[in-house]
């Protein structure tokens, strides 16, 4: 499975999603520190649940990366969120 789906996935498992849109940037970072060929290494999440509202930014973040997961987090090099 595609680092892209298993986000998704886990995403949509942890959360009541009203909006979730998982986007792979890493061809836009070539040549940078964590680019391999492929990709699957830089992502742009924009999530909307009702279990994030009222938390503060970095309890956002925190919720976000429990829902991942140490293995896929580590298998991340860059992950930009908007969360709302």
């Amino acid at each position: 499975m595609r680092v892209i789906d298993e986000i998704e996935a886990r995403l949509r498992a942890a959360f009541t999603v009203t909006e979730l849109q998982v986007e792979d940037e890493s061809e836009s970072h070539r040549g940078h520190a964590g680019w391999r060929e492929g990709g699957q290494t830089h992502f742009h999440v924009r999530l909307s649940a009702p279990e994030l509202s009222g938390l503060t930014r970095i309890a956002r973040h925190r919720a976000v990366h429990q829902a991942l997961g140490p293995d896929l987090v580590g298998r991340i090099h860059a992950l930009r969120m908007t969360l709302g």
